[in-house]
């Protein structure tokens, strides 16, 4: 009788969830949203700041997505170093829903997108942390599809 070798099949999303997604996009500002949190959360926050007078300045982070969460890092360290969200502290994520669009510095439109994330240390109270999406082959859409399946892979 001939062996035949084990095959052990391997989930490619699961794969590439545990492995992760980086890219760089525009980190524009994170806004206390109390206990809110889906579209109207990302909504509120964009509203917010898009009305701060003067606006955020934008600064280049490198966005990375895996089964262990989001982690944000600042290379230029203008705002912080590194930022790390647990993923079962995500709770939403996608783009704005009323499609407004960011001025990006070297001009022309990009769309916006945030994450909503327990504040740390409460059970309660959610931050909006709001982007841009920076390189056109890296959409907000793409970034958002990741996140989502992250969030969901949370809740089985």
């Amino acid at each position: 009788m001939e062996e035949t070798p084990e095959v052990t099949a391997t989930n490619p999303l699961a794969e590439r969830l545990k492995q992760g997604a980086a890219c760089n996009v525009l980190y524009i500002n994170s806004v206390e949203m109390e206990s809110l949190t889906g579209p109207q959360a990302v909504a509120k926050a964009i509203s917010e700041t898009l009305a701060a007078a003067p606006p955020p300045t934008a600064t280049v982070v490198h966005f990375k997505v895996s089964s262990q969460g989001i982690t944000l890092t600042d290379s230029q360290r203008k705002l912080f170093f590194r930022r790390h969200y647990p993923a079962n502290t995500v709770t939403f994520c996608n783009t704005d829903p009323q499609d407004r669009k960011w001025s990006k510095p070297e001009g022309g439109p990009a769309k916006l997108f945030g994450f909503v994330a327990r504040k740390q240390g409460s059970t309660t109270d959610n931050v909006s942390h709001i982007f841009a999406e920076l390189d056109p082959d890296q959409p907000a859409s793409a970034i958002v599809n990741f996140v989502s399946k992250i969030i969901a892979s949370q809740t089985r």
